[in-house]
């Protein structure tokens, strides 16, 4: 007869459970972006990563009066020059590009390579991604997390609701987000009630409305909100936004 071991087995060590810890996050970071991105298809975000980074800003240095405006609105509820100013302003090719514009990274390529001073190649989808999931900063590591999400936005969500959530998270001023807390802001008024000429204003600050203002524009400021607004009549007007899926 064969004598059976009826010892107990000795325990896995651990630098082996931590090694497959270790291979396994780079999976289940995945799966929880991904389910991130599924359910603010659906789901109004009630904040971006951008508006906690600010508002932890304030409060780290003694800003203890300061408060994020912030006031969510659908798409249907804001005056379709805005987002139609936003794309002239910023990603005119929106409709066509599956999340990254290659003819503009390429132009701005060459121009960096030239010494030419240009503005950044980012799509509106891509500042989405930034904006609402990310940190602030240039490296490669948050580089490539923002491509990832980008990739999984453009899968998960149609166009109008990526135009949507740009809309209502973009910064037009020192933290004022969206729209509606735009519209209030600067004008009193709803975001309904935009004008095209306001819309261009808001659009002709990004992506820097912290150096930039809105409610008391600079030369720079008004010369790019009157190319934003020919810009918006050569895209089509508000007409633009049924090209959209």
């Amino acid at each position: 007869m064969i004598p059976i071991d009826t010892s107990p087995a000795a325990p896995r060590s651990k630098p082996r459970r931590w090694l497959r810890w270790l291979l396994a996050l780079p999976f289940l970071l995945a799966a929880a972006s991904a389910l991130q991105v599924a359910v603010l298809r659906f789901v109004d975000p009630p904040l971006s990563a951008f508006m906690l980074a600010r508002q932890l800003e304030a409060w780290g240095t003694g800003e203890f009066s300061f408060r994020v405006a912030y006031d969510w609105r659908d798409l249907e509820d804001v005056a379709a020059s805005l987002p139609v100013a936003m794309l002239a302003a910023e990603d005119q090719n929106f409709a066509q590009h599956r999340g990254f514009d290659f003819k503009a990274i390429e132009k701005a390529r060459s121009n960096n390579a030239k010494g030419r001073r240009v503005r950044g190649a980012s799509t509106a989808t891509q500042q989405v991604a930034k904006n609402l999931f990310l940190w602030q900063g240039r490296s490669w590591l948050r580089k490539g997390v923002e491509a990832w999400y980008t990739l999984l936005i453009e899968a998960m969500w149609p166009k109008s609701r990526i135009l949507e959530v740009y809309v209502n998270i973009a910064e037009f001023g020192d933290g004022i987000y969206g729209a509606q807390a735009a519209a209030r802001s600067y004008w009193r008024k709803d975001a309904s009630r935009l004008s095209l000429a306001e819309s261009a204003r808001l659009a002709a600050v990004l992506p820097s409305p912290r150096r930039y203002s809105v409610s008391s524009p600079g030369p720079y400021v008004q010369r790019r909100a009157n190319w934003i607004q020919r810009q918006v009549r050569q895209l089509g007007g508000p007409a633009y936004l049924q090209t959209l899926d």
